[in-house]
């Protein structure tokens, strides 16, 4: 899988930061979620998955792919440091 960065809400490189994929999905690095009501509300968490939190904002950063669009690169220490990462 290769992994493209489109964009972050995060001052330090970290949490939430959005990416897209070559195989037509999105990739969230985003906030663990430790609320015990939430946590229930969730139920139990397949084996290999996880539940994120990401906020809204985040999305901004998402715009469907036209058929000539491909997430084929990942960012370089350039485009992190134009983002303000």
């Amino acid at each position: 899988m290769r992994i493209t960065f489109l964009g972050s809400t995060s001052q330090n490189g970290g949490s939430p930061t959005l990416y897209a994929t070559d195989r037509n999905s999105l990739v969230v690095r985003g906030y663990r979620i430790i609320d015990p009501q939430a946590l229930a509300d969730l139920g139990e968490v397949p084996q290999g998955e996880a539940d994120i939190e990401i906020p809204l904002e985040l999305l901004r950063y998402y715009t469907p792919p036209t058929a000539h669009d491909e997430a084929t690169s990942t960012p370089t220490a350039e485009d992190r440091a134009k983002e303000g990462r």
